[in-house]
This record gives C-alpha cells, structure tokens and sequence, in this order.
C-alpha cells in the first residue's frame, strides 16, 4: 500500500464515532456533501473500512476475543445494533460520489466497489435491509426492505460494472487504501465478487459458481489488501484505540488452546505473553507464555481472573500503526479449495488448502509450515473438505470478525461452544442481528414485511444464504 503524507492525511479525514467500543457503527457526514469533492467523499468513507476489519462484536461470536470485564458482547446480550450510521455515513458519501456530474469515472467506480463492500458487511448483519430503494434523502424516508437475493445479485452486478469502469489513466486522488492504483482496485473488486459468490453456494449454486469463475478469471489480488493505520490517535488501529480506556478483549481458551494443539506459530503473533506467564521481555516465545481466558462467562466470574493471568491482542494487531487484513492471499487460496471441490473450477484443492496455510503463516511472519501442514488432523482430505477449510479459514481471518463470523455461519466449521453464560433466549451463537429499534417506530409497514419475509426479529433467525 502508498502512504499519504500523515498531515495531509489527518486534514481529509473525517471521522465521527458511534458506540462506546467499536468503530463499527460510523458515520462520516461531511459539511454539504453534495458540494464535497470526490477525494474527501472517498477518504473519509475509506475511514470506515478500519471500522468493518476491527469491530469487536462479530469477533467475539466467532471466539477470537473474550471479555475480562463485562462480558455482554461475550454473553450475546444484545440484539438490537443500529445501521443507521453506515447509511448516513460512508454509504451516503459514496452514493454522492455516485451521482455526482463532475467526478470522474474512477471515482465513480472506486464509490461503487467500496459501496458493495459496506452493504455485503451490513447485509451479512441484518439479512433484509434497504437497498434499492435506500440512499435517496429526502425523497424516501420510508425505504423498503429487499431480499437478500436481490442485494447480493445487485451488488455482484454493480461490481463487476464498477471494474469494468475504471480508467487506467484517470486520476484517484484521496485513495488512502492503494494510493490510486487502479490495478488494485480492480483486483480488490473482483475479490469481493468472488467472496460475495462463495457466500451463495447454498443458495444458488448455479449463479454462485459462474460469479465465482468470471470473478477469479477477471483477476483477484495477488497479495494481502492491509488497511494501514497511523502513529497518530486520530488514525490508529482500532485496537490500540480502545486499549487506552478499556483493558477489556483478551485471546479466548478455545482459541489459545487449539492452536497450542497443533503447534501453530501464528498463536506468538496473534497473542502477547500472559504477564504472569512472560520470561520478562514482553514478547510472546513460547506457548507456554501464552494463556487464554475463559469464553462467555459472567462478568463477575471474568472479574475474579486478574488480567496479568491472560493473553490479550499480540503487539501485531495492538500497535498504534498495526495494518489489519481486508482481503487476503491466503482466503483467496482456500476459496479456490472450496471451489474445486464444489466442481466450479479445475485444479488441486489440496495445493489450494497447503498454499492458503502457508501465506497466512507468511502474513504473520510466523515461519515456515511445513510441519504443521504435515499433522494427522491438518493434513487435507477431500473426504473433510468443508471441515477442514472451514477450520483454517476461521484460524486465518483473525482478527477480522465479520468475515470469519459469516464464513462461520455458511460453512457450519469449526465447532464452537455457546457462552456458558448466554443470556439470549436460545443461549446459542447469534447467526444474525437484530433491527434497530427507530425502525418500528419510523419505517414500521416496511419493518413488518421484512419480518415477515425473512422471520422473526431475533438473533435466531438464519439468514438467506445459511442454509445448514
């Protein structure tokens, strides 16, 4: 990735933060956006992708991180979230980009590519939500809610336009994610066509299968797509971000311990040492350094575990200035794995599986894999496809929990113990989320129908393409 200078990049950049933990929930509005330069449109909603990669919520369903304080994220005690802001924010800017008469068609295109990106993130939450209908101002405050079939095949649609838009000579000023590459662009659209397309290989294979191949013949990334953050508060890593405040998310025993049993060196760079456990130098070593924290439990019982027993966030994703993975070379190869042993495309799914491991102990620098590849219960078997990459690809994501959570969701792997401590109705993992509550009381007839449509309003309720 290019880097901007930092004070010309703490100048464009617009942030407003919605939430008391995450940046997930964020809503950029620029003073007059109909007025705003495409640049500052972009930049600022580029801000928001830090806000997708480092939420905290999603990656606490999928037990990356636990809580030593309170632990309602980790006890599913909340259903309803709000999407308000992404519509407000980053999706509004863009749209103006959109339909803008002056911007250009790269920027243009890049808004189209990043606009699909923040509705797959919000569809994958919700289910049904707003979308053709969404994003027109004051001309409908009543949006309908569409299907999640029709928003997949039109964000597929509008990316594939979107690439095919893209000038190579044409200028892309305020790109803080590829410093105006175009290549990039396009490589990073047809990888989340590609993704968007594996989603749907339950629900509609067929469709599912030929999206996946044009995508993949298009041309997907070739290496990690990293959203690089600063030295600087404003533009930090979420993660260093909400350390200052809250020591509150440490590595969970179920991740800690599985990755111990299999001597996965990714588990010294995912993790810090436990102080109670650390040789003195601060860096993780050695396992026997590294402890988790139970899952899901009570807020007193989280209590009564002092935070010097457990491993919290490695200095890898903690640094004020630690890059996190949007898109990376690693879920590219286990997505082919899936897609040959699905019969989309030719080729070795076991090549595919091997070199997804290997980039990702690449990514972290971890060393080579060999070893841990060659393990009875790693090794590939065409017999245990769905296990085995969903299993890697849950180890890979991290620490991206929307990715992993609905990749979870889709390919029913690894299997994860609810939170002993649940307080949902069904005490199980959330498949979904919940509506925000303005929406009964400001978009009800349309509200109703999607409940309707898609089933109860509950964290329960499966989303279209879960179909396992």
């Amino acid at each position: 990735m290019k880097f901007w200078n930092k004070s010309k990049l703490f100048i464009i950049l617009i942030i407003a933060l919605v939430g008391c933990n995450d940046f997930e929930d964020m809503n950029v509005d620029p003073n007059n956006p109909s007025q705003a330069l495409p640049d500052l449109l972009l930049s600022a909603s580029l801000v928001s992708v830090s806000g997708v990669i480092g939420a905290t919520t999603p990656a606490m369903y999928v037990q990356y991180f636990a809580q030593t304080q309170y632990t309602d994220g980790s006890t599913y005690s909340t259903e309803q979230f709000d999407f308000n802001g992404w519509y407000t924010g980053a999706l509004m800017n863009l749209q103006t980009i959109i339909n803008s008469e002056t911007a250009t068609p790269n920027y243009k295109a890049a808004a189209r590519v990043l606009k699909a990106y923040f509705f797959h993130m919000v569809t994958d939450r919700w289910g049904m939500v707003p979308y053709t209908e969404a994003l027109k101002a004051a001309d409908n405050f009543q949006p309908k809610y569409d299907t999640q079939e029709t928003i997949y095949k039109g964000l597929i649609t509008d990316v594939t336009e979107a690439v095919s838009q893209f000038e190579t000579t044409g200028s892309l000023k305020g790109d803080i994610l590829f410093g105006g590459d175009v290549t990039r662009w396009q490589q990073f659209g047809n990888t989340l066509r590609m993704v968007m397309a594996l989603r749907l290989s339950d629900a509609d294979g067929s469709y599912a299968s030929s999206e996946f191949s044009k995508a993949l013949s298009a041309g997907v990334i070739d290496s990690d797509v990293m959203y690089s953050h600063l030295s600087e508060d404003a533009n930090a890593s979420p993660w260093y971000s909400r350390f200052i405040t809250r020591t509150d998310w440490a590595i969970t025993e179920a991740m800690v311990d599985t990755m111990k049993a299999y001597s996965d060196l990714r588990l010294l760079k995912y993790a810090d040492p436990a102080p109670d456990y650390d040789d003195g130098d601060g860096i993780a070593e050695s396992f026997d350094e590294i402890n988790g924290m139970p899952y899901g439990v009570t807020s007193p019982e989280a209590g009564a575990i002092q935070n010097a027993a457990v491993s919290f966030p490695g200095a890898a994703i903690r640094s004020q200035n630690s890059p996190l993975p949007i898109y990376t070379v690693a879920q590219v190869h286990f997505s082919k794995a899936e897609a040959i042993e699905l019969g989309w495309i030719s080729g070795d799914a076991q090549t595919e599986y091997e070199a997804g491991i290997t980039a990702s102990w690449a990514q972290w620098d971890a060393g080579d894999a060999t070893d841990y590849i060659a393990q009875a219960d790693i090794a590939y078997s065409s017999a245990n496809w769905k296990s085995l990459v969903g299993f890697q690809k849950w180890i890979a994501a991290y620490p991206s929990g929307y990715e992993a959570w609905a990749e979870w969701r889709r390919l029913d792997a690894p299997v994860l113990t609810p939170a002993p401590a649940a307080v949902n109705n069904s005490k199980q993992i959330p498949v979904r989320q919940a509506y925000p509550v303005s929406e009964t009381e400001l978009n009800q007839v349309n509200y109703d129908a999607a409940v309707a449509a898609q089933g109860p309003d509950i964290l329960d309720t499966k989303l279209w393409w879960d179909k396992n």
